[in-house]
């Protein structure tokens, strides 16, 4: 798979693309991301990339020409390659609430572009003319949506087979099923009188399976009953 993201502060998406699952992705070649600095496509002199929104109102919007020469220039590169974006996403806070099945399905992709907002955010042209899918990652705002697309990233990369040790892992997550993920041990079994839920050690796999599930539906009951909602 390959990702591509446009950012106006790369440094925010590339120093976590050095750790853990996505790095491990990125060594086993399963996973190829690479980030572009949008201020290389701009025109002024000094790279200014924002202006101020017509109608006046606070903050800045990144300009409609960088991003229009960033995304072309990075399409044709795709489409030389062999291999179109089969989506490019916007990041933003008004977007589609980001959940499991979107990441699963999106991690079948072979290309993916990621446009992160910064400032105010961008210039509507650019998202009317080729943005296919916005998401948010949360109803609350942050500075710009390079944490956003660093969740998404590692929410995708981590579904690539042979990414994880144990494909096992990610198919039990929370949310696969709809469901919150039950609690988890490890050794020593009793610790300063705090004991492992005995089915667990029980070595009887129905039962521990058993005892998952019904850890499973409780936690989201409690926790989250609008999953059982829906």
């Amino acid at each position: 798979m390959v990702i591509d993201v446009i950012s106006a502060v790369p440094g925010l998406v590339t120093g976590s693309l050095q750790y853990s699952i996505v790095k491990i992705a990125q060594e086993k070649g399963l996973a190829e991301i690479n980030v572009y600095d949008v201020r290389d496509f701009s025109t002024h002199k000094q790279r200014q990339i924002d202006d101020y929104p017509f109608g006046g109102g606070g903050g800045m919007v990144i300009k409609v020409e960088p991003l229009f020469a960033c995304i072309e220039f990075l399409m044709e590169k795709a489409k030389a390659a062999g291999t179109p974006y089969q989506e490019v996403i916007y990041l933003t806070p008004d977007g589609e609430l980001l959940k499991q099945p979107a990441c699963n399905r999106l991690s079948l992709s072979e290309r993916l572009l990621m446009i992160c907002g910064h400032y105010k955010g961008i210039d509507q042209r650019v998202r009317d003319y080729f943005v296919t899918q916005e998401i948010s990652i949360g109803d609350y705002v942050i500075s710009g949506g390079e944490q956003a697309a660093v969740v998404l990233i590692d929410a995708i990369v981590r579904l690539i087979p042979g990414v994880l040790g144990n494909a096992v892992s990610a198919l039990s997550d929370s949310f696969q099923d709809g469901l919150l993920d039950a609690p988890v041990y490890t050794r020593p079994a009793e610790f300063r009188g705090l004991k492992v839920p005995e089915a667990l050690t029980s070595g009887d796999h129905k039962r521990i399976d058993a005892w998952r599930e019904q850890q499973r539906f409780e936690r989201t009951q409690a926790r989250r009953p609008d999953l059982l909602e829906d």
